[in-house]
């Protein structure tokens, strides 16, 4: 497979989401999936937009630039030195980076935000009654949380939601790094080969690809 159609794929798969953790995070402003009076009581983790900025707008941006790597096939830039090609590819590495770092800070919110446990009113004050993830492994814990109504689950399942995908668009963002780093050193052709051009005579040209075993 051609490194820009590899990249291609990953931004296909990326988009969806980005879309999805945007949606886990707006959820999250619900607690149960309910509007409450007071945007205090909702568990800090959740303004930090983990979801929103982390594993949605900036993984947009990487997302988009992997599709646009393959807008032509291997041979239709070959000849022509000033394709950029071998650039594009470069470039992608940089925000295959940016992308890690997006979904890198949503994993580690939402991994603290499980450990801590969602804020809640314990019939006295609203606090956070959970210490180091005990509720995770004790769910008769969850009954100190008098309300939001379910909102130990709820929040439990959202951030896990953010705390898989985030994991995978993390995965996907280091192998469109090491892809970039292929398509940079190889060009874009199938198993690191590269363009030929067989001329016939002052006007005709074919441009064709040839595969090295590696």
């Amino acid at each position: 497979m051609c490194t820009g159609s590899c990249a291609k794929c990953l931004g296909t798969t990326l988009i969806p989401l980005a879309v999805l953790c945007t949606l886990a995070n707006i959820l999250l402003f619900f607690p149960g999936g309910k509007v409450i009076d007071n945007n205090l009581h909702i568990t800090d983790e959740v303004w930090y937009f983990g979801g929103i900025l982390g594993s949605g707008i900036l993984m947009i941006f990487p997302a988009l630039v992997f599709l646009g790597l393959k807008n032509n096939d291997c041979c239709g830039c070959c000849g022509n030195e000033g394709c950029g090609k071998r650039f594009a590819m470069f470039s992608s590495i940089i925000f295959a980076a940016v992308g890690v770092a997006g979904a890198g800070y949503c994993f580690i919110l939402s991994a603290v935000a499980i450990n801590r446990g969602p804020k809640c009113n314990t019939g006295t004050d609203w606090t956070y009654p959970f210490k180091e993830g005990d509720y995770l492994s004790n769910h008769t814990l969850w009954d100190l949380c008098q309300s939001p109504e379910n909102i130990v689950p709820w929040n439990l399942t959202l951030f896990s939601l953010l705390l898989i995908m985030s994991g995978i668009q993390a995965v996907l963002c280091g192998i469109q790094a090491v892809n970039g780093l292929f398509g940079t050193i190889c060009g874009d052709c199938k198993c690191c080969g590269c363009c030929g051009v067989m001329k016939l005579n002052s006007n005709i040209h074919i441009y064709f690809c040839k595969t090295v075993s590696i």
